[in-house]
């Protein structure tokens, strides 16, 4: 068998496959040891917190190995696959016996960037593959990684985390890790972040830690000398549950996505909700309407189509709420742009993705938008640039036959309309009760970038076009 030089193997390392993630799980291979390979070819499919992709190789070769198996989570920048390229992909083309390794392989240098075209990534729904997901394999610390799943699983078992072993505090000359508003609360305590100890993932301090920075130790006289720091206790043996009457179902992917998002928008943005209850009869006629075009034909005409448009000409008759905080350079950034999120439910969790520059569509375009984006969601073929640069969101609890919500903000965005159902319910018109489609609307909006009267006048002209929708025509 003809022997091979390091410089004839190419390491695919996994891509940044979206905006801020760090980490995807390997979902299926679509190769093994042995395959030949091509430019441009799909080699496995992975599992962001965003979305499901497929990875091209971006080079032609013979696969060498495969550093991880189907199931394992693997860091941004890790390389997943070895390529033979090169004269030496003659040689690696011969009956390769390497089997997935169950740990990533080192390399001795850096291997060069490989160029010409970079890979792709193409937004990709569920696989229906049969394959099952095996435990994670490939950490590059057994020993660390067997105390994480500890401390997790004891966690979960409502023991709260074990207590690691303390995390060396930054050095001098590197700036702490810590997100804008724990840096904030560092500031009003007067506590130095460099002096921290992170107890966060990847180094990162987190308010619990300020708060033990200034708090004494038990038993502690103020003023006292802080004592030295006994060694942590090692974790403790993970809690026994009752797996008959208890299901455990791991945090990951889209789900840990939204509650990281959730609860830094909570805690982040203060918000405040508005409410009204609004007659929408007219606007449902107009649906139907609509519905016997012929230039809507095959086009999806529903209730969510005039409410989208009634949001549009609010905005644009009250632009500063299309805007978000920069909290770094302390400036409030007014979009020219609406880029229109759509709450949607799928298999893989809550999804937003939205339509970009919805305000530029007409009617019949802001339909097909709305049915393109509706059915990409369900199949799961959502890409993550999709999901991004959001700046407003609709989210139809109505669908679920509830009268209303107080929908959390989207990070980043100010302003977020939740739909209630529509039902038939006695209303007052023209001075007498008569039965009448009533709906009732929630605008959540960031109360640092928009104030009272600002969100109340964007709800209400929201509810005066679903009442009248031939304002959509006169506030045009």
């Amino acid at each position: 068998m003809t022997t091979m030089t390091d410089s004839s193997v190419r390491e695919f390392k996994m891509p940044d496959v979206g905006e801020g993630l760090t980490e995807a799980e390997i979902l299926k291979w679509y190769v093994e040891p042995g395959d030949t390979v091509t430019d441009g070819q799909v080699v496995c499919e992975v599992e962001t917190a965003k979305a499901a992709v497929e990875l091209p190789i971006p080079y032609d070769g013979v696969v060498r190995a495969l550093h991880f198996p189907e199931g394992s989570t693997v860091d941004v920048g890790t390389s997943i696959i070895a390529v033979v390229v090169g004269d030496g992909a003659a040689a690696a083309a011969e009956p390769v016996q390497e089997a997935v390794a169950d740990t990533p392989a080192t390399t001795g240098a850096e291997e060069p960037k490989p160029e010409g075209r970079q890979p792709v990534l193409v937004g990709y729904g569920v696989s229906t593959s049969s394959t099952r997901r095996r435990p994670r394999k490939g950490a590059k610390d057994p020993a660390a990684a067997q105390d994480a799943s500890a401390a997790i699983q004891a966690e979960m078992n409502g023991h709260g985390p074990s207590a690691p072993a303390a995390p060396a505090a930054p050095s001098a000359g590197d700036r702490p890790l810590a997100k804008p508003p724990v840096r904030k609360l560092a500031k009003d305590l007067g506590v130095d972040l460099a002096t921290v100890v992170p107890s966060g993932p990847d180094g990162v301090i987190t308010r619990e830690d300020v708060h033990a920075a200034v708090a004494p130790a038990p038993g502690e006289a103020p003023g006292a000398a802080p004592a030295a720091v006994a060694p942590a206790p090692s974790p403790a043996a993970p809690a026994s549950y009752d797996t008959a009457r208890e299901t455990r179902v791991p945090v990951k992917g889209v789900r840990r996505a939204t509650a990281a998002a959730m609860v830094g928008s909570a805690f982040t943005a203060p918000h405040v909700t508005e409410f009204v209850t609004v007659d929408v009869t007219r606007t449902m006629k107009l649906v139907e309407e609509l519905k016997q075009d012929k230039e809507y034909t095959g086009l999806r005409v529903n209730p969510l189509l005039l409410i989208s448009k009634a949001l549009l000409v609010a905005i644009r008759r009250n632009p500063e709420v299309n805007a978000s905080w920069d909290e770094a350079a302390q400036e409030i950034v007014v979009k020219h742009y609406v880029n229109l999120g759509i709450a949607a439910a799928t298999p893989r969790g809550l999804i937003v993705p939205n339509i970009k520059d919805a305000q530029a569509q007409t009617l019949p375009q802001l339909a097909g938008s709305l049915g393109e984006l509706v059915s990409t969601a369900r199949e799961g073929r959502t890409s993550p640039a999709a999901m991004q640069g959001g700046t407003v969101t609709i989210t139809n609890v109505g669908v679920f036959g509830v009268d209303t919500g107080t929908p959390i903000l989207n990070p980043g965005e100010s302003a977020i309309l939740a739909v209630g159902a529509i039902k038939l319910q006695p209303w007052v018109h023209k001075g007498k009760v008569k039965p009448r489609q009533v709906t009732t609307l929630a605008l959540s909006f960031d109360h640092r970038l928009v104030d009272g009267e600002l969100g109340s006048k964007v709800l209400a002209d929201v509810a005066a076009v679903l009442e009248q929708p031939k304002r959509l025509i006169s506030w045009a």
